[in-house]
């Protein structure tokens, strides 16, 4: 990349951040539905589990506001912010073997401090610092409620990583058995609706900001300059 289009994106970059720390609206839901016989047609070549997490939610949900060969997406269902199903199974042996194909998210800020607590909780747990988000990814959306339910606890001090490990197994048990499981069925603690980005810090001096600024409008308008010295 030459250095002009390098510092035509850096200040593009500038620009967007500024305009979406001012006026919001960082990630444009699609409220649309994709029409069944259109979701039917991705999702009836996938293996069974990703069939059959699609299928349920669907069931919870209605039809996705997304679909593509590989994915269907949901947003503002329930009480996730986004839910992704996938086509393209991964695996996971914690707590028990399963394929990981469906995952929710929430609005949860985690004190970068936590970040390897969580790591070590379970993998499948993602914590997204900038976009102030969470998710789990696992085979069903109760074992992503567990999942979140016990991350909280985590940051919150609650449990420790042992013991919510040890909960997790408790609770799935439960849960597959058929007997009250509040931590599978329900978050156990409120979720915002609003964006809150961890935007970090700028460590770029001003100046030089500024400087490349200057450099993109010379290289953009080279005679301005000297239109102007010359009037």
């Amino acid at each position: 990349m030459e250095q002009e289009e390098k510092l035509k994106t850096a200040t593009t970059a500038m620009a967007s951040d500024l305009k979406v720390q001012t006026m919001g609206g960082a990630e444009k839901t699609t409220k649309t539905i994709v029409d069944m016989n259109t979701v039917q047609a991705f999702i009836n070549d996938w293996n069974a589990m990703s069939k059959k997490a699609a299928n349920l939610t669907i069931e919870q949900y209605g039809s996705p506001n997304e679909a593509t060969p590989s994915r269907l997406i949901w947003y503002n269902n329930g009480p996730w912010k986004r839910t992704i199903v996938y086509r393209d199974e991964i695996p996971h042996d914690f707590p028990q073997p399963h394929t990981d194909v469906i995952e929710n998210y929430i609005n949860y800020t985690v004190p970068p401090e936590m970040f390897s607590e969580l790591a070590k909780f379970d993998g499948s747990v993602i914590v997204e610092r900038t976009r102030g988000e969470v998710s789990s990814r696992c085979d069903m959306e109760a074992a992503n409620i567990l999942a979140l339910n016990l991350m909280n606890d985590i940051v919150t001090g609650k449990l420790n990583v042992e013991k919510a490990r040890d909960v997790y197994c408790e609770v799935t048990s439960a849960f597959m058995m058929n007997r009250p499981a509040p931590y599978a069925e329900k978050l156990q603690f409120s979720v915002s609706t609003e964006e809150n980005y961890d935007t970090d810090i700028v460590m770029i001096a001003d100046e030089m900001i500024e400087q490349g600024i200057e450099k993109v409008k010379d290289m953009v308008n080279p005679n301005q300059n000297q239109d102007t010295n010359y009037h």
